[in-house]
């Protein structure tokens, strides 16, 4: 884990707005850390809250979402979603529109600096932990993957109007479980040791594309102005808590990895 591979291919990107696209909202990024905070192991943990001044993974789960629209940041507006090809192939987009990159590109620039940490300053290593933190949860959102063939649409949830990427970024969780985030934690950590091995394998890249793989059948499920309804509600949130597992999983072995 300490170099993950990430090949280079043809940028080829979807054009939708960015605007809205926070993904899992803040409940769903907190169960990712939640999760994932559990399966730290104790040297990988302890350094961990030092980087990030004693406060735990969960605490800035959120943050780059806060922080995404501020000057300072404006230029990871575009990591927070993935690309693949029409075969499913991860793409990293040097460019998306004015701003810069993706989340795989993001991670590329992320990675090296993580895995080397103490040739750094606080305060770099600290903002390249938090962004890492937040991107492994936004790269296994459903609708952070954008397909070349797909762009967002407007469904019916409840008596208003909503973008199906908001309704897969925090609404359809919120919409079946009023559940905190750590009852969340609790209700989805319940893989076995032999398991989470299994979900951790492969590189970042092979994690995107099995999303994309995964994530794609939710384009048949709803087309624009459908109106969402229970039986929906019932059949997507099993795909949603699924995808929380896993980033949580994920997250934990990389921080293990760079950290224990």
């Amino acid at each position: 884990m300490k170099k993950i591979l990430l090949p280079v291919f043809v940028m080829f990107f979807m054009s939708l707005s960015l605007a809205d696209s926070f993904g899992w909202g803040r409940t769903g990024h907190d169960a990712v850390a939640a999760i994932a905070e559990r399966h730290l192991t104790g040297k990988a943990r302890a350094t961990v809250e030092a980087i990030l001044d004693g406060k735990s993974i969960v605490y800035w789960s959120n943050w780059m979402d806060n922080v995404r629209r501020t000057p300072e940041y404006g230029y990871t507006t575009n990591w927070h979603v993935s690309h693949v090809d029409s075969g499913f192939k991860a793409v990293i987009a040097e460019k998306h529109g004015k701003y810069n990159g993706d989340c795989l590109w993001g991670l590329e620039k992320i990675m090296p600096v993580l895995e080397d940490y103490k040739a750094y300053d606080d305060s770099t290593v600290q903002v390249n932990l938090k962004f890492l933190i937040h991107l492994i949860g936004d790269m296994h959102c459903p609708v952070h993957v954008y397909y070349e063939d797909k762009q967002d649409f407007n469904v019916v949830l409840g008596s208003r109007k909503t973008s199906y990427h908001a309704l897969w970024d925090s609404g359809l969780i919120n919409s079946v479980h009023n559940w905190s985030y750590s009852e969340y934690a609790d209700m989805l950590d319940r893989a076995d040791r032999k398991e989470i091995a299994r979900i951790c394998r492969g590189s970042l890249v092979d994690w995107v594309e099995e999303c994309a793989r995964d994530c794609r059948v939710i384009y048949d499920w709803a087309g624009p102005d459908q109106v969402i309804d229970q039986d929906f509600k019932n059949r997507a949130v099993i795909l949603a808590e699924r995808q929380i597992e896993i980033a949580g999983y994920r997250l934990a072995y990389i921080l293990n990895s760079l950290f224990d």
